[in-house]
């Protein structure tokens, strides 16, 4: 082809089904329509969603599965909406792409008071360029190329979201084909720093008689878990997540003992990290949630901690070294231990959901938070997505046992409720063949359910349980006033509002089973209300209640 056979949006969207975008989420407004054109006449996919940020969570959601997404919007009163998604995007560290249709060039350089402005035309780059690692306006088509394979490139570097404005004038102007995409290379490590820290970590961990590894949410982000579970392979470690890395591994691994949250912790974790004459922290943040509130006793003198560019280790630091190139460099250094002497006791056997404990349905017996979650062990299947919104479903689904292959998706940072609905939408959307179950509570589904409706126009087919707890549990946990309630819905009934779907009202064990029954052959989406206590709850989310209500000084 000619350097004038493609237009600026075409060479975008050839980018991004380079990347790995096959599915395009947005809201059409005036700004962006041209655009949005140009995509319909392409390879890639137009998701409509109900409102922008549902947008920008299923470009997350579908990003945790696929390595990258992307949502497009118009300007300012679009992309502004959608902005708490790409916030918490840059939170957790998730690559989504950002795409407003903004005015023509020549409204920013003379800035008419035109509909959707705030005067000054460059406030929304300026909020973005904020939560995002690399922003462009897309001024010519002559820089175009150049810059959105800059900010591409930036967006999957540094896995976080990144932003582009395509003013309306360039979306059709010609430019230059694009030669094959480069992708960015591992910024490599300082090798003589690499060997020290090597060394360092690795006569500490041969020292120890009780190693413990702890894995986390970087693993997962920078797709390292061949080198992790190579290296749990060769030593023979033990090795706990937190909250962030659930499922970085599958939770059926020999060598897996729980979730490591602190005071939050099983016993036998929380003693068997602790206790642990040396903690190897790889790709760990060390948020609220993921410490137990900031209770994790983590002794600094006996702790290596490996984030993506950088060891410490007791109290030298080492910078320029790569978490990549220290994992397979400590592999090369360490050999097997003795199962018998490390203290191993799998969380197989010791998790409080998990299959390995039969359940019993016990016909009238209301449903309680517990009973329920022992269910979901024997209903999840191997390989399947799990969701859980922030609140009692994410604390409860944090001690679920995964099956094999399950990959969990919850925004246990930033804790944005209403983010699983948008989330469970692009996960679906990236993985129709895997099962998708979603867990969300009747607050957060009353901030972002409409796009149940785009599930079901996509025809995807996730089970959703939702669980109607009359209100919000999470914050009358911290400080129980009416400002928690809710006016009551008739949740199961909206997916015949949405047109789609098969919608079930569940008080006691055994209309659970009767609606799981049913879930098993259908070829539809589940939307299954189960009604719970106000207060029932994991003992892990009072203690979480307590803690934020000192922090927020309500105690």
């Amino acid at each position: 082809m000619s350097n004038s056979d493609i237009t600026v949006a075409d060479y975008l969207i050839i980018r991004l089904k380079e990347i790995g975008v096959d599915h395009l989420f947005g809201v059409p407004g005036d700004f962006v329509l041209g655009f949005f054109n140009q995509v319909l006449k392409s390879d890639l996919t137009y998701i409509g969603t109900c409102n922008e940020l549902n947008a920008a969570y299923a470009a997350d959601g579908y990003a945790r599965i696929r390595g990258v997404g992307a949502f497009s919007s118009t300007y300012a009163v679009g992309e502004l909406s959608a902005i708490n998604g790409v916030a918490g995007a840059f939170a957790e560290r998730v690559p989504i792409v950002v795409i407003t249709g903004s005015p023509a060039t020549i409204n920013f350089r003379n800035r008419p008071l035109l509909h959707h402005t705030l005067g000054d035309y460059q406030i929304p780059l300026r909020i973005y360029e904020k939560i995002t690692a690399a922003s462009t306006e897309l001024v010519s088509a002559e820089m175009a190329p150049a810059e959105i394979d800059r900010v591409l490139s930036a967006c999957l570097s540094h896995q976080l979201p990144v932003y582009i404005s395509l003013p309306a004038d360039v979306v059709m102007m010609k430019c230059r084909y694009p030669e094959a995409f480069r992708f960015p290379q591992d910024i490599g490590s300082d090798p003589d720093v690499l060997k020290e820290a090597i060394n360092e970590a690795a006569e500490m961990l041969n020292n120890a008689d009780k190693p413990v590894v702890i894995g986390d949410v970087e693993l997962i982000r920078f797709k390292l878990q061949k080198p992790f579970a190579d290296f749990l392979e060769k030593t023979g470690f033990p090795y706990a997540t937190m909250m962030l890395g659930k499922s970085v591994l599958s939770e059926q691994h020999p060598q897996f003992i729980g979730l490591y949250q602190g005071e939050r912790s099983r016993d036998y974790v929380k003693n068997r990290v602790e206790s642990a004459d040396c903690i190897l922290q790889l790709g760990a943040l060390l948020t609220d949630f993921n410490t137990g509130g900031f209770t994790a006793e983590l002794d600094e003198v006996k702790t290596i901690s490996v984030n993506i560019r950088s060891v410490r280790i007791k109290h030298h630091i080492y910078e320029n070294v790569s978490l990549h190139d220290f994992i397979l460099g400590l592999t090369e250094k360490l050999t097997c231990r003795d199962s018998t002497t490390l203290d191993i006791h799998s969380a197989t056997a010791g998790c409080v959901h998990r299959r390995s404990e039969q359940y019993f349905a016990d016909e009238q017996k209301p449903l309680t938070i517990k009973r329920f979650f022992d269910r979901m062990s024997h209903f999840i299947e191997d390989d399947a997505i799990v969701v859980a919104e922030t609140g009692v479903s994410l604390f409860s689904a944090a001690e679920l046992l995964m099956p094999k292959g399950v990959t969990f998706i919850g925004q246990t940072f930033y804790g944005s409720i209403g983010y699983s609905i948008g989330a469970t939408l692009g996960a679906a959307m990236a993985a129709k063949a895997r099962q998708v179950v979603l867990f969300v509570g009747d607050g957060s589904f009353q901030v972002t359910g409409q796009d149940l409706s785009t599930m079901i126009r996509n025809h995807l087919k996730p089970v959703i349980f939702l669980i109607n707890n009359d209100g919000y549990t999470i914050e009358r946990v911290i400080s129980d006033h009416p400002y928690n309630d809710l006016q009551p819905w008739q949740y199961h009934k909206l997916v015949e509002v949405f047109g789609g779907g098969l919608g079930f009202d569940v008080h006691t064990e055994a209309e659970l089973e009767e609606a799981l029954a049913r879930a098993a052959t259908s070829d539809q989406l589940m939307f299954i209300e189960i009604h719970t206590g106000r207060l029932d709850c994991p003992e892990s989310l009072l203690s979480a209640g307590q803690a934020m209500a000192m922090t927020n000084q309500l105690t």
